[in-house]
């Protein structure tokens, strides 16, 4: 985000991330074998190359979420593919601590949903682009560098050799730096400063 203010009007950013409300979701070691996506059902969130590479891949692939795309979604799924519509914060939660990892093919300028699924102690197999550059490491998930079913596909099968790797208890440590307590740390001590640098200037 920086970068683009800097690029299209010249000017610095300091950039504080949004929060993630941790309370909400407690790690969890539980895998019903199913990937989730939660998402809203439009053509820029690229659900649709999730359900091409899941039909291909024959995995269950749960889809938290509704929006004006999701006739030609539905009529794009195979069998392993559940549309679950608009949920409650407690289903949602409920449904972070039971998938396997967070299947996220779109670019987002920053993305909280990446950040609810690793505050849940899962991992996150995201479209390499924006935000979750940002907030996905190689300890919390993976990265494919193209939006297309078949680099989903590649993804998801590495991840199946490697699933073991991630440790749902340092996921969810991870995520505590971007928690409500620590963004309001972190806007105090932004504002503190730059008063204190505004009245250091007017007094020179």
């Amino acid at each position: 985000m920086a970068a683009r203010i800097e690029r299209y009007y010249h000017r610095k950013a300091d950039v504080i991330y949004p929060p993630v409300d941790c309370e909400r979701f407690s790690v969890s070691l539980q895998d019903d074998g199913f990937y989730l996506m939660v998402t809203a059902l439009v053509p820029y969130k690229r659900v649709d190359l999730a359900i091409i590479a899941f039909n291909q891949l024959k995995l269950p692939l749960r889809i938290i979420g509704f929006g004006p795309d999701a006739g030609r979604l539905k009529a794009l799924a195979g069998p392993t593919i559940a549309f679950l519509g608009e949920q409650s914060d407690a289903d949602v939660s409920r449904a972070y601590g039971q998938c396997r990892a967070l299947i996220f093919p779109g670019e987002e300028d920053f993305g909280i949903v990446p950040l609810e699924a690793m505050a849940s102690g899962k991992p996150v197999i995201a479209y390499g682009r924006g935000g979750v550059t940002e907030t996905v490491t190689d300890s919390t998930g993976l990265f494919f560098d193209a939006q297309t079913p078949q680099a989903i596909i590649n993804a998801v099968l590495y991840f199946e050799k490697h699933k073991d790797k991630f440790d749902p208890i340092r996921i969810r440590e991870h995520v505590l730096s971007f928690d409500r307590a620590a963004f309001k740390k972190k806007i105090s001590e932004y504002i503190t400063k730059t008063v204190q640098r505004f009245y250091a200037q007017a007094a020179s």
